[in-house]
């Protein structure tokens, strides 16, 4: 999120560890303005619609959810990370618009904690996800820890203790100083700021992209010597989601990457400032509209949740499903009739 307070470009998603202090001489007036408009605009249709869809997701799971069931216990997971990130947007909005922070420093930390959370969130659990598949598919004898519903208790509250950690850093330098402004302020002549780009880059796409592309090619590896093609479906929601989160989040990375040469000075022309300025807005815009495909995607590939939802929609307006069934019905019979008319044929 770009935006600025000052005659130098101030990212203010250096919240994320992403920040640019050094002095410019360049005016990103262009980049700022585009940003004071275009983005709270952009982040309230996000979190309007990623929280609908999203808050669908965990009712439905929740409701039905199978408590030995480790892919609903990590979709759960998934929607309930995506949940916490959007929970941040409407601050994010406030602050593009205003160019200024005004809900003070516990809440900027506490905002801050959301959006990391939010984020590593669901990168950790769409790696177990996929391991889980992995185990299940391939080494299918040691799938029994799978369904015990302590471990998959375990296995979570250890995702979340892990994004708790590898958000940690952000979240303790994070603070609004003079209440104008809310981002990581590191201690001088330290490396958190760089640490903050590693992270983000390593546990953000590396590691999961490594993880995924092994387990994957041994999933589809093994399915393709099967005879039964009844696991293929298994893993066709969770490789959907995994392919959609890169490529949503990868032009993010890529960037954060560049703002790191950036950091390490590198890049430091006029040019690649306000280049990397507006790129960071257009990729952040990318990014986060992944929190509102999560629950599109659910619907369309994945059978089981699709059935499960419209069994919710049924139990909760019976009056409408009712009143729909039966002019389906009188549709049927009105069309029946016409044809056995029109072919001379009766119901006798």
């Amino acid at each position: 999120m770009n935006t600025s307070t000052e005659n130098n470009s101030d990212d203010f998603s250096e919240y994320y560890g992403l920040d640019d202090n050094t002095a410019s001489p360049c005016q990103n007036t262009a980049v700022k303005e585009f940003g004071r408009v275009f983005l709270p605009t952009f982040y309230s249709m996000v979190f309007i619609a990623g929280f609908i869809g999203n808050g669908l997701v965990a009712y439905v799971l929740i409701k039905y959810r199978q408590r030995s069931n480790m892919a609903d216990m990590c979709l759960l997971n998934l929607a309930m990370a995506d949940l916490l990130f959007l929970i941040s947007l409407p601050f994010w909005a406030h602050y593009a618009a205003k160019s200024h922070w005004t809900f003070g420093n516990f809440m900027c930390k506490a905002v801050t904690a959301f959006y990391m959370l939010g984020f590593y969130g669901s990168i950790f659990f769409m790696i177990l996800m996929t391991v889980d598949r992995y185990v299940v598919i391939v080494h299918s004898q040691t799938s029994l820890i799978s369904r015990q519903h302590l471990a998959n208790v375990a296995l979570a509250c250890f995702m979340w203790l892990l994004s708790l950690m590898a958000s940690l850093p952000t979240m303790i330098f994070s603070k609004a100083e003079n209440e104008s402004t809310c981002k990581p302020e590191y201690p001088d002549e330290t490396y958190w700021r760089e640490f903050g780009y590693i992270e983000l880059n390593i546990l953000g796409l590396i590691l999961p992209l490594l993880i995924m592309v092994f387990c994957y090619s041994q999933i589809i590896y093994t399915l393709y010597h099967m005879k039964s093609q009844k696991k293929h479906k298994s893993i066709r929601l969770i490789l959907v989601l995994v392919i959609v989160f890169f490529v949503f989040w990868t032009p993010y990375n890529v960037v954060a990457f560049l703002k790191l040469l950036q950091q390490t000075g590198h890049l430091q022309e006029c040019s690649w400032q306000q280049n990397l300025g507006l790129s960071m807005q257009w990729v952040e815009t990318i990014a986060f509209s992944h929190c509102c495909l999560n629950p599109i995607i659910y619907a369309f590939v994945g059978q089981k949740f699709r059935r499960l939802f419209i069994k919710t929609l049924k139990q909760s307006f019976p009056g409408c499903f009712k009143h729909c069934k039966t002019l389906s019905t009188e549709l049927s019979e009105r069309k029946s009739s016409v044809y056995s008319r029109s072919t001379g044929m009766t119901n006798e």
